[in-house]
């Protein structure tokens, strides 16, 4: 088995599809919101503040990871720990979500932006990491020393 896995290709067919996918929407979210902040306010139901730096500064952040996941689909296991850290900021931002929500500092229907944007994508997330990490480790110990 361990050589098997050493033998196959970092990421399946689907694995790419999903990354590709992922980094599209991320690019294309970041734009929206650093260029339409006004309808991304619009779009949560909250009122547009004075200073825009913060939702712009997101997207920037945003759309950083989009580059990320491609980079990921197109050199996966140098790339891997760029996964990790996409993994943990949806995980970590959905949660920061779920509590504003819970506090009605954040509208309710907020739940369905984070929710498409970042919860759907744990699961296939943790699965490739999971094979990353497991084809990397079988790599290392088939290679020569």
């Amino acid at each position: 088995m361990s050589t098997e896995l050493a033998s196959r290709k970092p990421l399946t067919k689907w694995m790419k599809f999903v990354l590709r996918f992922v980094a599209v929407f991320n690019v294309c979210a970041g734009l929206f919101m650093l260029i339409g902040y006004h309808e991304t306010y619009k779009i949560i139901g909250m009122e547009k503040p004075a200073i825009q730096f913060p939702i712009q500064l997101v997207g920037i952040l945003v759309g950083l990871f989009g580059v990320g996941y491609y980079l990921v689909a197109r050199n996966p296991l140098e790339n891997r720990n760029v996964l990790v850290l996409g993994f943990w900021s949806k995980f970590l931002g959905s949660c920061l979500g779920t509590l504003y929500v819970v506090q009605g500092k954040l509208p309710p229907q907020f739940v369905a932006v984070y929710f498409f944007a970042d919860v759907i994508y744990l699961p296939p997330f943790y699965l490739i990491m999971r094979r990353l990490s497991a084809v990397a480790r079988e790599r290392e110990k088939a290679s020569p020393a």
